[in-house]
């Protein structure tokens, strides 16, 4: 019995294709290149012994770094970027929950419009957020600038991405398993509690992640709505007016390595909670 042939093997291939397949992974690795050798140059010039990193590299060293744990305006300044996102990833993780249900469930009248106007402070500029912030904070409800401005600046940003992500999973949710339960005798509640939160909570994990990703790393919204504590990005802005020093460098190396972690156990603890749902429904 003869073997059968893949069609795709049979189809003609362009004399060029070796030549242009060439082309693309130089085109790749040129913008993988872009991409990360600025990452590559901040971790490196954090451990550059001159106090203006430069090429080339004249020594190696840690003191920057011993710098910075002794430095209190920088250490009082990561504790209250973590403070907010912290909170800011609670409060929009619940948040951007409640409204993906009815959103996908509720069968509203005008469900793409309602959808479009939660994800519209997306679209819009951060600078003109921040404006519209500040003069509600200051204008109309007469509010000192605080952190607590700041978290409330910054859940009007991620709970949209929040919600996108939920109602994303909550689409391609299978209902028969709700239908499932309640004729096996279980209540809304514990289907809620039992089947429909442990399916979509990579979901609302993977929202969470991004929304503490989001608030570290935003500046405009949190310029505008800062009080006198300062968070982590407007330690740096300040500071690298003078010039980039390698202590901030340090700093950056920090966060990155700590978000990296956090991605890092977001990830073991989605692939755990898969394993167990397949033991447990073997």
């Amino acid at each position: 019995m003869a073997e059968r042939i893949d069609p795709i093997e049979l189809m003609p291939v362009s004399r060029h294709a070796r030549r242009t397949r060439g082309l693309l992974a130089i085109l790749t690795g040129a913008m993988i290149a872009f991409l990360y050798i600025p990452i590559v140059f901040l971790v490196l010039f954090s451990f550059e012994t001159s106090n203006t990193p430069g090429l080339p590299i004249t020594g190696l060293t840690l003191k920057w770094y011993e710098t910075m744990l002794k430095d209190r305006q920088i250490q009082q300044a990561v504790l209250n970027s973590v403070i907010v996102a912290a909170i800011v990833a609670v409060v929009a993780s619940v948040i951007g929950t409640m409204a993906a249900f009815p959103l996908v469930r509720a069968r509203l009248r005008f469900a793409d419009s309602i959808r479009l106007l939660f994800t519209l402070p997306i679209m819009i500029p951060g600078a003109l957020l921040g404006i519209g912030l500040l003069l509600t904070f200051r204008r109309v409800l007469n509010v000192e600038l605080s952190l607590a401005t700041v978290i409330a600046g910054h859940l009007v940003f991620t709970v949209p991405f929040v919600l996108l992500i939920v109602s994303a999973r909550l689409q391609g949710f299978d209902r028969r398993l709700e239908w499932a339960a309640a004729d096996l005798g279980a209540s809304p509640g514990q289907t809620l509690r039992h089947i429909v939160l442990p399916l979509i909570s990579p979901a609302i994990l993977a929202g969470a992640l991004l929304s503490v990703t989001l608030s570290i790393d935003e500046f405009v919204i949190t310029f505008f709505t800062i009080g006198p504590q300062p968070t982590l990005p407007l330690y740096i802005y300040t500071s690298i007016k003078l010039g980039v020093s390698p202590e901030v460098n340090a700093v950056a190396t920090v966060i990155l390595v700590a978000t990296l972690s956090v991605f890092g156990a977001g990830s073991v603890l989605l692939r755990s909670g898969r394993r167990l749902r397949r033991r447990e429904a073997r």
